[in-house]
């Protein structure tokens, strides 16, 4: 009975974590230049890396260490859009981002550098780039009624009783739907095989996505993964953890994974009371990763329901997967009153998705964002009150005449 529990959450966590994201993955590697077995073996890649970084951490610790691939990450390939350089260019900022992971855990001052990006400059960082994919459900609306509907209808239900499978139900409405319309999957190649891709180091493709895929990565799943296993009392080291999720990076990179990190939002899946005891509690992340590494050979089935998909109609579910972390990105940009211009400038300016110099918006969006801190006020220091004059004070205590 012990060991049903964690087993048990760790079999939800991999389901609920593989069927929630998985979509957004997929659309991510394609937009950056992919082709669809390049994209299958992507989604091999990082589910396959983060089952090895979630045996390895959670049998060495023993303690509940989700490990996930980077959502964020892959909806930040999305608003990048197709490198110079190609797909080749996109798995060097691949291994770029895995490079500065390994180090972020081998140089302490570079992690604390990273933890100290102001909160509202990431999160609107990360807000801006979710925020156009998170759109996708109103435009599949309007170009797919007969087929969008159904999904974000089941969506809203499912959020409001079962929010945990709100997106897994969406998506199994999703290929219900798509069987209705007669997708033609004969001659589609079902079974995912790994396909080497040699690495391009573009100089303009390592600023604009490799960079900011790392800081994505860093502030939006490892710093936050950290939080939530704080919250239910588990406190590992956070260095093994980014050697091992960098280290393993970079090795699924030449293969098109993109990132793999800390699980953030189902990483109290695997830590809550309802994985069983606290002394075992990790067996449900060892699972939950083994889990999903299992799902990983379900990518090529994935890669072709995808492709016989309306465009928008992967991009809408992708976005209703995505819509709490808008929402609290959205939030916490907003929250501190003193940096919420900066923030602002910096949503703006990364939702804009306008690339400069050949430089993706998402970094033009943090530098704009830490400039308008820079240029802002200092707030003037209060002028202290004058202090009210002070009544003398007898020298006599009272009742008590002084003698001349």
């Amino acid at each position: 009975m012990t060991l049903t529990r964690p087993l048990v959450a760790g079999v939800i966590t991999a389901l609920v974590g593989f069927g929630s994201s998985f979509t957004v993955v997929l659309a991510g590697l394609r937009a950056v230049g992919a082709d669809p077995a390049q994209a299958t073996s992507g989604l091999l890649a990082v589910s396959v890396a983060a089952g090895v970084a979630a045996l390895v951490l959670g049998l060495r610790s023993r303690l509940p260490i989700s490990i996930a691939w980077s959502t964020p990450g892959a909806a930040l390939l999305i608003s990048s859009g197709v490198p110079a350089g190609g797909f080749p260019a996109a798995v060097g900022a691949f291994l770029l981002c895995g490079l500065l992971i390994v180090v972020a855990g081998l140089v302490r001052p570079l992690g604390r550098l990273i933890a100290a990006i102001p909160t509202p400059l990431a999160s609107a960082m990360l807000a801006g780039v979710l925020l156009p994919l998170c759109l996708a459900p109103v435009r599949a609306l309007g170009e797919v009624p007969g087929l969008a509907a159904p999904v974000i209808v089941v969506w809203a239900l499912a959020t409001r009783f079962a929010r945990l499978w709100a997106v897994p139900a969406a998506l199994v409405v999703a290929v219900i739907a798509l069987a209705f319309t007669g997708p033609d999957l004969t001659g589609a190649d079902l079974l995912p095989t790994p396909v080497w891709v040699a690495p391009m180091f573009e100089p303009l493709t390592l600023l604009s996505l490799g960079l900011p895929l790392f800081l994505v990565t860093m502030a939006s799943q490892n710093i936050p993964g950290m939080a939530v296993l704080a919250q239910y009392g588990f406190r590992p080291p956070l260095r093994p953890i980014l050697l091992v999720t960098g280290a393993l990076t970079m090795l699924a990179a030449p293969f098109g994974g993109h990132a793999v990190n800390l699980a953030a939002i189902s990483a109290a899946l695997a830590a809550g009371d309802d994985a069983g005891p606290r002394e075992r509690r990790w067996i449900a992340s060892v699972t939950a990763g083994l889990g999903l590494a299992v799902l990983g050979l379900g990518a090529g089935l994935a890669t072709a329901l995808i492709l016989v998909a309306p465009p928008v109609l992967v991009q809408a579910v992708a976005g209703l997967a995505l819509i709490g972390a808008l929402a609290s990105s959205l939030t916490a940009a907003v929250g501190d009153v003193g940096r919420r211009e900066a923030a602002v400038v910096t949503f703006a300016v990364t939702a804009a998705g306008v690339a400069f110099l050949g430089i993706g918006s998402a970094f033009w969006g943090l530098v704009a964002g830490a400039a308008m801190l820079l240029l802002r006020p200092r707030p003037t220091a209060p002028t202290a009150p004058t202090a009210p004059p002070v009544a003398a004070t007898p020298t006599t205590a009272p009742g008590r005449h002084r003698r001349e």
